[in-house]
């Protein structure tokens, strides 16, 4: 028996069931897992018998290493290892996902995924970082019209992969999180100024948001150019006018300035999202 946080007791037994249920469910799910792994990967090798021993050897080699270093960079004892690995493990099964399309969306990957590690030191040196976060989210967009369009492609003829209209929606839903990401960094301005941050908000100043407004207005106008030659009709319109009443609403929200008004602005940002979506996929099944 042990005291709890609340000051009543409990018996660790209580927690046994629960544990082992756990880690029985997650140790099926990594046998399964790395079955279908390891099934996939030598199916698709041009020597798989040839290759084993090296891609055993290698494998082998990095689990060794990869507890090594967690050991001594973090605290075994710490749920610290347990994040590690389960942010690791969902970074790899997107990646494997990335695997199963073209090398023009690969290479684009990796592109996305240094921008991404670069956004947290952009706050240090960049005046507007959710600029540089826009980019990070927006890579994805070519990176479906490369894996649909990518197959069989030579990597002198990558750039005819993207069309204007990917990159238009790219810029358009770069000024969405231009937008959305301004909204929070309202919320915790006074925080980033006491620890030298910059952010939008910050550079902006009393503009943020006239600003935060104009981004949005600049979502919805490019996304509409974009989507035109999709012909969409109706619903993709009226997507846009309910997009637009709720960055109305936003504005209602935004413009005293308050964390509590400014944070909701932005947890509410899904819905705009799924709305312009909703209007997409209604405009597509109706076409």
């Amino acid at each position: 028996v042990c005291d709890t946080h609340d000051g009543t007791t409990a018996d660790p037994a209580d927690a046994v069931l629960p544990l082992f249920l756990l880690v029985l469910g997650y140790a099926i799910g990594t046998q399964i897992t790395l079955t279908l792994a390891v099934v996939i990967s030598f199916r698709n090798l041009a020597n798989g018998s040839g290759a084993f021993w090296y891609v055993r050897l290698v494998g082998t080699f990095g689990w060794v290493v990869a507890g090594f270093v967690t050991g001594w960079a973090l605290n075994p004892i710490s749920p610290q290892p347990l994040y590690l690995a389960a942010g690791t493990s969902a970074a790899l099964a997107a990646f494997a996902l990335v695997l199963t399309t073209n090398a023009a969306t690969i290479a684009a990957s990796f592109a996305a995924l240094a921008i991404t590690l670069a956004y947290p030191y952009a706050k240090r040196f960049v005046s507007m970082p959710q600029a540089v976060l826009g980019v990070a989210f927006s890579v994805g967009i070519l990176m479906a019209f490369t894996a649909v369009r990518g197959h069989g492609v030579p990597l002198a003829e990558w750039a005819g992969l993207v069309p204007a209209q990917a990159w238009l929606l790219l810029l358009g839903n770069l000024f969405w999180v231009l937008a959305y990401d301004t909204e929070y960094a309202m919320v915790d301005r006074d925080d980033d100024l006491k620890i030298g941050m910059k952010t939008s908000a910050i550079t902006l100043g009393h503009r943020d948001v006239p600003a935060i407004m104009l981004f949005y207005m600049l979502y919805l106008a490019i996304t509409a150019v974009a989507l035109a030659p999709q012909h969409l009709g109706w619903p993709l319109w009226l997507a846009l006018l309910v997009a637009a009443a709720q960055v109305a609403w936003h504005f209602r929200l935004i413009r005293h300035r308050t964390r509590e008004g400014c944070f909701q602005a932005f947890r509410s940002n899904h819905w705009l999202g799924a709305t312009v979506f909703a209007g997409i996929v209604l405009g597509t099944a109706l076409r």
